[in-house]
C-alpha cells in the first residue's frame, strides 16, 4: 500500500506527552505509506530520542519554550527537521558511550541510538536544529 506523500510543520509546547502525541500522528503517517514494522520502530525510537532531546536538554522541560517539527512521509524515505529554542551544543563533545570509561555513563546514548537508526543525522547552527532521515528498506538507496 502506498498512500500520498504525508507532510506537516508543528510547534509543540516543551511537554513530553505533546511529544508523544505527535509521534503517534506520524506513525499512523508511517502505516499509511505502508512502511515496515522494523522501520516504523527504528523511525520512532530515533524521533523520541531526538524529541525528548530538544524538550529536556535544549529547551529544559521549560513549558514558555517551544519545538518546531517539520516532517515529510513518502513512499520511499521519512525527513524530518526538529527545532528547539535552546542554546545547542556540539554533538562531537558528548562521549562516546561505546568506550569503556563511558560505558556506565548515561549520557550519549539517545545519540548513538539516533545515529544507528536514521540514514543520515545532521545538527545544524548552534546545535538546536537536527534533520533526520530514514530511507525505506527495500527501496532503492534503502537499508537492506
Amino acid at each position: 500500500m502506498t498512500a500520498d506523500p504525508v507532510s506537516a510543520a508543528v510547534t509543540i509546547p516543551s511537554e513530553l506527552g505533546e511529544a508523544h502525541a505527535l509521534q503517534a500522528r506520524i506513525e499512523d503517517g508511517l502505516h499509511a505509506c505502508g512502511y515496515t514494522d522494523h522501520d516504523v520502530f527504528a523511525i520512532k525510537l530515533a524521533l523520541e530520542e531526538a524529541l525528548v532531546n530538544a524538550i529536556k536538554h535544549g529547551n529544559q522541560m521549560d513549558p514558555d519554550k517551544q519545538v518546531r517539527v517539520e516532517y515529510r512521509i513518502t513512499a520511499d524515505r521519512f525527513d524530518v527537521r526538529i527545532a528547539d529554542e535552546g542554546p545547542g551544543f556540539n554533538p562531537s563533545d558528548v562521549p562516546d558511550p561505546t568506550e569503556p570509561g563511558n560505558i556506565e555513563r548515561p549520557c550519549g546514548r539517545g545519540l548513538l541510538l539516533i545515529r544507528g537508526f536514521m540514514s543520515s543525522v545532521e545538527y545544524h547552527g548552534c546545535g538546536n536544529v537536527v534533520t533526520m532521515s530514514k530511507l525505506r528498506n527495500g527501496h532503492p538507496g534503502g537499508d537492506e
